[in-house]
């Protein structure tokens, strides 16, 4: 299980499931769904990424991201550019 973040400065951080939730549902939101579907959908991505990385101790942040918008891009599209837009913006 993933318990490491590498950032992108190079510096480590304990991985934080409720970060990685959070960023999820907001960008579910940002896209229009409503409440119990964006819960619903945090559920499913967060398991499926976590199912997909088990076997990781640590990861960058980066590919975290690219995890997490893979299974977007499969389940809920709009949450995905939803993200993307976010980024964009940064």
């Amino acid at each position: 299980m993933i318990e490491e973040i590498i950032k992108k400065d190079g510096s480590k951080e304990l991985f934080d499931l409720s970060k990685m939730k959070k960023s999820i549902e907001n960008a579910c939101l940002d896209s229009g769904l409503d409440s119990q579907k964006s819960l619903e959908l945090v559920d499913k991505i967060s398991s499926k990424v976590l199912e997909t990385l088990e076997d990781r101790s640590e990861i960058t942040s980066f590919e975290l991201r690219n995890h997490i918008l893979k299974e977007l891009d499969l389940y809920a599209p709009e949450v995905a550019s939803s993200w993307r837009d976010y980024e964009s913006t940064k």
